[in-house]
């Protein structure tokens, strides 16, 4: 029996059938009006899939600044549990890494897509693997997991708790400070930042701007592209 995990006040948790998964049940719950605040999580040894639920009261262009907040929860959460000299970065929009390889990935929905309009909910959800996905080591070298990585003693459970502490203490900065905080936070996390990439598109990844949208310099040209983009359609 997998012992249940402890949420920090104002987060409550709700564990999803096995084979369930934690953000499409969170989406079904946020579309049924639940409670802001509540994670849905799976109960499994080899990853960490959890999703929570937002209600916030801003612009969509402003909410889903709020996916940055969760990857540096998920970022801290991973740097206080991981051995000191395991290195956590991210690789916009959605990607983290650990030791430089790809281990796990945000996911996000929203009930509008104007970047305008007021949404109702905004879901976050965290995919972390604790073990390999193949049989094969070294199949996927630019992929890895926790346990690849001497994270051995870190279980699902412990990472999700951890999670939710650090996610939520960045929420309440983000809430009073607004957006430079997250940003200050979040850029030395981005090993991308000021390189040469191809994804989403081909360009120079310049930084952010004040709203959280990517800067991508192309020749004498600077275009901004938005998370939105990245939402799930549900």
């Amino acid at each position: 029996m997998i012992e249940s995990p402890q949420f920090p006040p104002l987060l409550t948790g709700e564990v999803v059938p096995r084979h369930t998964d934690p953000f499409d049940k969170a989406v079904s719950r946020a579309i049924a009006g639940v409670d802001s605040g509540t994670i849905f999580y799976a109960e499994a040894d080899d990853t960490l899939r959890a999703a929570l639920v937002l209600a916030p009261e801003t612009p969509l262009e402003e909410a889903i600044q709020a996916v940055y907040v969760v990857q540096i929860g998920l970022a801290e959460s991973l740097g206080a549990l991981a051995p000191p000299e395991v290195p956590i970065h991210f690789e916009w929009p959605d990607r983290i890494k650990v030791n430089g390889a790809l281990c796990g990935a945000v996911r996000f929905a929203a009930d509008v897509s104007d970047p305008k309009a007021h949404p109702n909910w905004l879901v976050i959800g965290i995919e972390v693997p604790f073990i390999p996905m193949t049989d094969q080591p070294g199949e996927n070298p630019n992929e890895t997991c926790l346990y690849e990585e001497g994270c051995i003693d870190i279980t699902p459970i412990a990472l999700l708790e951890s999670w939710s502490k650090h996610t939520l203490l960045w929420l309440t900065y983000f809430m009073d400070s607004g957006f430079e905080r997250i940003h200050n936070e979040w850029r030395p996390r981005c090993d991308t930042l000021g390189k040469a990439i191809d994804y989403p598109r081909r360009g120079l990844f310049v930084g952010l701007d004040e709203k959280g949208r990517m800067l991508l310099r192309q020749d004498v040209m600077t275009e901004t592209v938005s998370l939105i983009e990245f939402a799930e359609h549900v």
